[in-house]
C-alpha cells in the first residue's frame, strides 16, 4: 500500500503536468499552423498570379474589362478562393469579383498583404490576403489581390486541440499504467528511475541529437518534398513557348535577386590583331551558340579563358569587359593561361584524355601526370575567380563542360550555399570505358560537388549514375535521379541543348533562298543546276567527315548520273591543330578529298569542295539556305547543333537533313533521315533518297522539324535548368527552416 501511495504521489503530478503542457502548447501550435498555411496560400497565390499575369496584361493593353471579368470569374471557382481584385499602380480598384469586400480598398489590401500573417477578418470569417504584381514588357502595370478562405484553419485547429487533449490524456494514462506495473515488479528499478528523473536526465533527452526513432519521419519528409518536385516538373513541362521574356520572368519569380555566373573554357568573343587593326571574332562553338543567349537574357558574369592576341588590350584592370561588344548586356571576366598551362590543361588532359575517353571514337585517350596537375591548377584558378566575382554567399553558378570536372567541388568548399549547375556537353561513356581514367574518383567527386549535373540525353545520365555506383560509395535514388554523397545531394537530369530560334526581324533581313544559292554557286564556281550537299563542322575525328565523303564517293560509284550534278561543300574550321591526332586527321581529309576529286572530277567539276577555314555566322547561314541536303554524320556526339541551325535557317521548308543516329539530336529530330555513319552503303542510299525526295515530303518533314527546334530552344534548355535550381534552392531553405525548428 505504501508503494502504491508513493506511485500516486509521482503519477498524479506527472499526468497534470502533461495536461498543462498540452494547454500551453496549443497557442504555439495554432501560430505555427497559421504560419505554415499562410505560406502555402502565398505560394499557391503566386502560382495562380503567374498563370494569369500574361492574360491580365494583354487584357489591360486591349482595355478588355469584360475579358478580365471572365478570367476572374473562372479563376474564383476554386473552393478556397473567396474573391479577386485588380488594383492599378496608383491604388485604384480596376476590377473585382462579386464577393470582393466593398470596404477593402487597394491601399488596405496591399498593407495587409505586406504583413507577416496576411490575415484579414471580414463578415464571412478570416481570409488570407495576397498581392502580386502583374508585369509586361514595360514593367509593373497592376497588382492582383487574391483573397483565400482561412476559416478551415480554425476548424482544423479545433479538431487538433481535441485530438491533442485526447492523445495527451491517453498517453498519461498509458504511462501511469506502465509505471504502476513496472513499479510493482521492481521497486528498486522504480526508485532508480525516479532518482534519474530528479537528476534531470529524462528532461534533457529531448535536447539531445535526433534519435533513430525520428529517422522514418525525416525520410517521409524527404519523400514528400521530392514528390512535390516531380509534380512541379510535370506541370512545368506543359507551359507555353520559351523565349527571353519568359526566361527573365522565371528569374524574377524563382531566382529573384540571385546572381548568375557562367564558367566555360571558350569565351564568347575573341579580340585578335589583324593587318587592318583589331578585329572581334565569334568562335565556331556549339557551347557559345547555346550559352550566350542565356546570359544575354539573364545578365550576370561569364568567366572564360582569354585566348585572343588582343584580349588583354580591351579589359579593365580587373580583367573585365562588357559584352556583346557595343551592346553591354553582361560582364565577361577573362582568365589568362600561359602557353605551357594551356598545353597541359586544355590540349593535354581535356582533349587528349577526356575528349576521346567520352566519345569512344576509336582514338586512344592519353593520360599524363603533368597534364593532370595542370588541369587541377587551372580548375582551382577558375574556382578562385568564381569566389572573387560572387557578390553573395549563394550565387547560381553554371559550369560548362568537361574542362571543369573538378570545379564544382572546389566552389562548394569555398561557397557551401552556392547552387552549382554542371552541364556536360559531350557524351558520358559507360563505366567500363570511364574506368580507363587513372583519376576517375577525383573527377566524379569533383562533379558531385554540383547541385545539378546535366547531360544531353537520359542515356548519358544512366551511364553517369552507373559509373558513380561502381566507383564511389554513394546512395543512389533512381526514382528521383538523385545521388547522395558525403551528406550532399546531386540531382542528375537530361537537358537537351538547343539554339536560339531566330526572331522574325532577323529572318526578314536574310537574303532570299534564291539569292543565297546564287551567291554560293558564284563564289565556288558551281553550275546553277548542281545539287548542293553541305557539311559544317570543326575538323574533329568525332564528326564523321571522312565517312561522309566516303558515302558521296560510293554514291557516285553506284549512280554515275550524279557525276557532274552533285557537290559536297564541306566547311571545316581547323581545331586543336597543335595536337598530332588532329593535324594527321586534317591531312587525311585533304588527301581523301583530292582522291575523290581526281577520280570523278574534271577541269570544270570537283565533287568535293573542302573549305578548311573559319566561317562567320552569316556565311554559314548562307550555306544552309543554299543547300539541298545537310549532312550531319557524327560518330559520337552529345547533341550537335548544326542540324538545328540548318532547320532554323530553312524558312522555305525545303531541304533534307541527314542525321547520324549517334548524335544526341537524333532522339528529338526523328523526321530527319537517320543513318548509321559507319555503314557507307546506307549513307549513300539516304543521300540518293534526299536528292530525289518530292517537295511535299520535304515540306512535311521540315515543318515538323522546325516546330520541334522552335519549341525545344535554348531558352527552354536554360529555363528548365534554372527552374530546377530555383526549386532545389527553395527546398533547401524549407529543410533548413525545419532543421532550425527541430534544433530549437
Amino acid at each position: 500500500m505504501n508503494t502504491f501511495r508513493l506511485q500516486l504521489r509521482f503519477l498524479v503530478p506527472l499526468v497534470l503536468t502533461l495536461v498543462a503542457a498540452a494547454y500551453l502548447a496549443l497557442p504555439l501550435m495554432d501560430r505555427l499552423t497559421l504560419r505554415w498555411f499562410s505560406r502555402d496560400l502565398d505560394l499557391r497565390g503566386s502560382l495562380l498570379a503567374n498563370a494569369l499575369s500574361d492574360s491580365i496584361a494583354e487584357a489591360l493593353r486591349a482595355r478588355g474589362m469584360a475579358r478580365l471579368q471572365t478570367i476572374f470569374d473562372h479563376a474564383v471557382q476554386d473552393e478556397r478562393l473567396v474573391a479577386i481584385g485588380l488594383c492599378s499602380v496608383d491604388g485604384q480598384l480596376l476590377r473585382s469579383t462579386d464577393d470582393y469586400p466593398d470596404k477593402l480598398t487597394c491601399a488596405n489590401a496591399l498593407a495587409t498583404a505586406a504583413r507577416a500573417d496576411h490575415l484579414l477578418r471580414i463578415a464571412g470569417g478570416p481570409v488570407h490576403v495576397g498581392a502580386y504584381p502583374v508585369n509586361d514588357e514595360s514593367g509593373r502595370v497592376a497588382d492582383l489581390v487574391l483573397l483565400h478562405d482561412m476559416s478551415f484553419i480554425e476548424r482544423r485547429s479545433q479538431d487538433t486541440r481535441q485530438y491533442l487533449i485526447i492523445l495527451i490524456a491517453a498517453l498519461g494514462a498509458t504511462i501511469a499504467m506502465i509505471t504502476v506495473v513496472v513499479a510493482q515488479l521492481s521497486w528498486r528499478g522504480w526508485v532508480s528511475g525516479a532518482r534519474a528523473l530528479l537528476r534531470g536526465e529524462g528532461l534533457l533527452r529531448p535536447l539531445l541529437p535526433p534519435t533513430p526513432e525520428l529517422a522514418p519521419l525525416a525520410a517521409d519528409l524527404r519523400t514528400r518534398l521530392r514528390d512535390l518536385d516531380d509534380e512541379y516538373r510535370r506541370i512545368h513541362g506543359l507551359q507555353a513557348e520559351w523565349g527571353p521574356d519568359r526566361l527573365r520572368s522565371l528569374l524574377r519569380t524563382q531566382l529573384r535577386g540571385d546572381e548568375i555566373i557562367v564558367v566555360s573554357n571558350r569565351e564568347p568573343y575573341i579580340h585578335e590583331h589583324a593587318p587592318a587593326g583589331m578585329i572581334v571574332k565569334r568562335p565556331a562553338s556549339g557551347l557559345v551558340t547555346a550559352i550566350e543567349p542565356v546570359l544575354r537574357a539573364c545578365s550576370g558574369t561569364w568567366i572564360a579563358h582569354g585566348s585572343g592576341s588582343a584580349d588583354r588590350q580591351v579589359v579593365d584592370p580587373r580583367d573585365h569587359m562588357l559584352a556583346p561588344p557595343g551592346r553591354a548586356e553582361y560582364t565577361l571576366r577573362r582568365i589568362w593561361l600561359t602557353e605551357r598551362e594551356e598545353l597541359g590543361y586544355y590540349y593535354g588532359f581535356a582533349n587528349e584524355g577526356l575528349w576521346p575517353l567520352c566519345h569512344v571514337a576509336h582514338v586512344r585517350p592519353v593520360f599524363r601526370e603533368p597534364d593532370w596537375q595542370a588541369y587541377r591548377e587551372i580548375n582551382q584558378r577558375f574556382a578562385d575567380a568564381v569566389v572573387d566575382e560572387a557578390r553573395s554567399e549563394d550565387p547560381v553558378v553554371m559550369v560548362q563542360d568537361y574542362h571543369f570536372a573538378l570545379l564544382p567541388a572546389m566552389i562548394r568548399e569555398r561557397l557551401p550555399r552556392a547552387t552549382i549547375l554542371t552541364f556536360w556537353h559531350i557524351p558520358w561513356p559507360n563505366p567500363e570505358s570511364f574506368g580507363i581514367c587513372p583519376w576517375r574518383r577525383e573527377i566524379l567527386q569533383g562533379m558531385l560537388g554540383s547541385t545539378i549535373v546535366g547531360f544531353q540525353t537520359r542515356f548519358h545520365c544512366k551511364n553517369f549514375i552507373e559509373t558513380i555506383d561502381r566507383t564511389l560509395e554513394a546512395r543512389i535514388e533512381h526514382e528521383h535521379s538523385t545521388i547522395s554523397y558525403q551528406d550532399e545531394d546531386t540531382f542528375v537530369e537530361s537537358y537537351p541543348i538547343s539554339i536560339e530560334w531566330p526572331s522574325a526581324a532577323s529572318m526578314a533581313a536574310w537574303p532570299s533562298i534564291e539569292q543565297c544559292r546564287r551567291n554560293v554557286t558564284q563564289r565556288l564556281g558551281l553550275a546553277a543546276d548542281q545539287k548542293i550537299a553541305v557539311g559544317i563542322d570543326r575538323l574533329d575525328y568525332t564528326k564523321g567527315v571522312i565517312e561522309r565523303m566516303q558515302a558521296v564517293e560510293r554514291l557516285l560509284e553506284q549512280r554515275p548520273e550524279w557525276v557532274g550534278r552533285l557537290v559536297l561543300v564541306q566547311a571545316a574550321a581547323p581545331s586543336r591543330s597543335v595536337l598530332e591526332e588532329y593535324s594527321l586527321f586534317q591531312q587525311r581529309i585533304g588527301l581523301l578529298a583530292e582522291h575523290i576529286n581526281q577520280r570523278f572530277g574534271t577541269a570544270e567539276y570537283r565533287p568535293i569542295r573542302l573549305l578548311m577555314e573559319h566561317h562567320e555566322r552569316d556565311a554559314v547561314n548562307e550555306l544552309y539556305r543554299a543547300a539541298d541536303v545537310c549532312l550531319v554524320t557524327s560518330l559520337h556526339d552529345g547533341m550537335n547543333l548544326v542540324c538545328k541551325e540548318f532547320v532554323a535557317a530553312r524558312d522555305d521548308e525545303r531541304g533534307v537533313l541527314i542525321l547520324s543516329r549517334f548524335a544526341g539530336a537524333a532522339r528529338e529530330m526523328t523526321e530527319a533521315l537517320v543513318v548509321n555513319p559507319y555503314h557507307v552503303e546506307d549513307c549513300a542510299a539516304q543521300i540518293q533518297r534526299a536528292l530525289t525526295m518530292p517537295e511535299p515530303e520535304q515540306r512535311e518533314r521540315m515543318a515538323s522539324l522546325r516546330m520541334t527546334v522552335r519549341e525545344f530552344n535554348v531558352y527552354r534548355w536554360a529555363g528548365r535548368m534554372l527552374a530546377d535550381a530555383g526549386r532545389l534552392r527553395l527546398r533547401g531553405r524549407i529543410e533548413a527552416r525545419v532543421q532550425r525548428h527541430h534544433d530549437a
